[in-house]
């Protein structure tokens, strides 16, 4: 298939309660019939943000107040080739809520996204759904060291899970296969507890056996890949540098990336920091989320949003300020 891609603005708009605004397609034009999310075709000469505007206009009557750029992803039909670019609307003026059909006499629906499998959308949404679990903070853990640390490790988490965080990854560079699953065995129950989800390191059978929600590829087993095929529902993300391990994290097909270092850090003294436009730049070609690590902390998060990543990872910074007493 060749020609141009189609550029196209989705809105997800996101109430208080989290659910997302869904309309329903005509039967009578491509995919007719399946649920989608607000928004239509980019015109000739026109931004991506104000293609926004005038599709939540023409179609909902209302203007976005408070919005940024979740992801952009290419998606390919059998008759289309499009470029996608979703929006997070979570503030707007005009009345919407209790509204049932759009202006166009579309239905409207408020999707609790534990009820997604009920409704069926384009194959093409599927990447959006899943950047719509991912929280904006991840934490990274500090190396948990040896065994007889562990309380004092656990409890810091526990403390970082009360501090809001809802996605841990588990790092550590010295511990064997064997007591790095009986670490995550431990955090499993505290993640448990608050809904939140911990992503490992290890084989594709270690972190099923494991019970992790998902598995992470340093830059190593990045260029490895997986040694089996990793199940749907686990979570894939990956460490990436380059615009070459965004590409092979794209072959892999991860949930979400990791990208680094944007600013300098003590632990990478001699990495060159990207910087936000080198961030932004990179963040704009990966087809799945990116969160920005190296010097971050949660005062980072709105400059990450506005550089195109949809939050901030960190190692030490969330870690120890979640800590009570701290400064």
């Amino acid at each position: 298939m060749s020609g141009e891609r189609t550029d196209v603005v989705l809105a997800l708009l996101r109430d208080e309660a989290g659910r997302v605004l869904i309309a329903r397609r005509p039967s009578s034009v491509h995919l007719g019939g399946v649920w989608e999310f607000p928004g239509g075709k980019v015109e000739a000469g026109e931004s991506l943000l104000a293609a926004l505007r005038r599709e939540l206009m023409e179609e909902l009557a209302i203007t976005p107040l408070q919005q940024r750029r979740l992801m952009s992803y290419d998606y390919d039909y059998p008759d289309r080739r499009l470029r996608l670019h979703v929006w997070l609307v979570e503030q707007w003026q005009g009345a919407l809520a209790a509204a049932e059909v759009g202006c166009d006499d579309q239905p409207l629906l408020w999707l609790s996204l534990a009820m997604r499998d009920q409704y069926p959308f384009p194959e093409a949404n599927e990447a959006i759904f899943a950047a719509l679990t991912l929280p904006p903070l991840l934490q990274i853990t500090p190396e948990p060291g040896e065994e007889e640390g562990w309380d004092l490790f656990l409890q810091q988490l526990e403390w970082t899970l009360e501090s809001g965080v809802r996605l841990v990854q588990l790092r550590s560079k010295i511990l064997d296969s064997q007591r790095y699953g009986q670490l995550a065995g431990k955090m499993l129950p505290l993640m448990r507890t608050v809904g939140g989800r911990l992503m490992l390191s290890g084989t594709v059978a270690e972190v099923i056996a494991w019970g992790g929600d998902g598995l992470h590829l340093d830059s190593r087993a990045l260029q490895q890949g997986f040694e089996s095929e990793p199940p749907s529902s686990l979570l894939l993300s990956a460490s990436c540098h380059h615009e070459g391990d965004l590409s092979r994290a794209a072959a892999l097909g991860v949930s979400y990336g990791l990208l680094s270092p944007v600013k300098a850090t003590k632990s990478h003294p001699d990495s060159e920091p990207l910087g936000w436009e080198n961030f932004s730049r990179l963040a704009a070609s990966a087809p799945f989320p990116i969160y920005a690590l190296g010097g971050m902390g949660r005062a980072d998060l709105e400059d990450a949003w506005a550089a195109g990543g949809h939050g901030v990872a960190a190692i030490r910074s969330m870690w120890l300020e979640s800590a009570p007493n701290s400064p």
